[in-house]
């Protein structure tokens, strides 16, 4: 199994994603896009494709101009039948690569919030996976429209579009499932100024959110992260 994944910013590691496809024996073929390694042309060498987030919005085509072809790349895994899995800005750029419109600088969600899974999600072989309500960890102020033929799995109460499938295995996750405590532990100190900046009192308040939701968001993370994993076909 070989999975193409395409990092958009530093320090935006697997997580919780990389241990289940180490678990799945996967080749991992990182391409680090933002520092300007090439993306291939189609889907031929890989199995599946994974996009993360980054801090740079959907549409940021001056600063960073392999976002276009990017999204189109995901649907061209799509349109092969292979599985892609697009997390924040990736699921932005899936959203964008199947026609959908970028909508920036809505209300900011960030840290650990509830997100609700729908009736469609009950038969969806991802969604399924988690409680029908659970907490997880966000990081956006930007979010999209549904493409056509996508069928929406989850909302929280500021996003209504946390979760999407179009087709057989593409995912579009806005919500940061892939961050574990360990993950978010790592962000925490990295991006400290920026948090303190952007979200007073969260850091002091810290070891509070951890202790009342980083287990469950723990487990809800790596039961979506096998779930996504076991739909990539070789």
């Amino acid at each position: 199994m070989r999975v193409l994944v395409v990092q958009n910013y530093q320090d935006t590691g697997l997580g919780q994603v990389g241990r289940a496809l180490a678990e799945a024996g996967a080749a991992i073929d990182l391409r680090q896009a933002y520092l300007g390694e090439a993306l291939p042309a189609d889907a031929s060498g890989h199995d599946a494709l994974v996009v993360l987030g980054g801090d740079q919005n959907a549409l940021a085509d001056a600063t960073h101009p392999y976002l276009p072809e990017l999204a189109q790349l995901t649907k061209r895994f799509g349109d092969a039948d292979k599985a892609v899995l697009g997390i924040c800005l990736g699921s932005q750029l899936v959203a964008r690569g199947y026609g959908a419109d970028n909508i920036l600088g809505r209300t900011p969600e960030f840290g650990w919030h509830e997100v609700t899974r729908n009736e469609a999600s009950e038969a969806d072989p991802v969604l399924a996976s988690v409680p029908v309500r659970f907490p997880i960890f966000h990081w956006h102020s930007d979010t999209f429209t549904l493409p056509e033929n996508a069928i929406r799995l989850a909302s929280s109460d500021v996003t209504a579009n946390q979760a999407f499938r179009i087709g057989r295995a593409v995912y579009g996750i806005q919500f940061h499932f892939e961050a574990d405590t360990t993950l978010v532990e790592e962000w925490r100190r990295v991006f400290h100024d920026q948090i303190a900046s952007n979200y007073p009192g969260w850091l002091d308040n810290y070891d509070s959110y951890v202790a009342r939701d980083g287990a469950a968001a723990d487990a809800a993370g790596l039961a979506l992260a096998r779930a996504w994993v076991a739909q990539i076909q070789r």
